[in-house]
């Protein structure tokens, strides 16, 4: 029994051509360099929304650091500190705080001072 694809086949073809608009030369325009551009794309995208996850938590870290160290303590002693103070924010507010707000992160770093002793 013969099948015929061509309404299948055309439909397959468009969604895939479809995502890969914007793409360079024949990537965009060739299904077959399309679906390989694709699946590499795919690939990255996964891999990098992880990667951004620790980019940025390495990039608070780095200005955390920076605030501290200009209030007189090291990062590790820091947030040793915060522990034992009970305080619970976390290093996004921490580096926001450090960033736009020094005067309330030298606070916090004074509670955390008084918490090692």
């Amino acid at each position: 029994m013969r099948v015929k694809t061509g309404v299948v086949r055309r439909r397959r073809h468009k969604k895939i051509l479809k995502l890969a608009r914007g793409f360079y030369s024949g990537r965009r325009k060739h299904f077959r360099k399309a679906k390989e551009q694709l699946e590499r794309s795919m690939y990255y995208a996964f891999r990098d929304r992880k990667q951004k996850k620790r980019d940025f938590r390495s990039l608070w870290i780095v200005r955390i650091n920076a605030a501290c160290r200009i209030n007189n303590i090291s990062y590790s002693k820091f947030m040793h500190g915060l522990k034992l103070a009970n305080v619970e924010l976390d290093r996004k507010i921490l580096a926001d705080m450090a960033m736009c707000e020094p005067e309330a992160f030298a606070k916090v770093v004074e509670t955390a001072k008084k918490a090692i002793g």
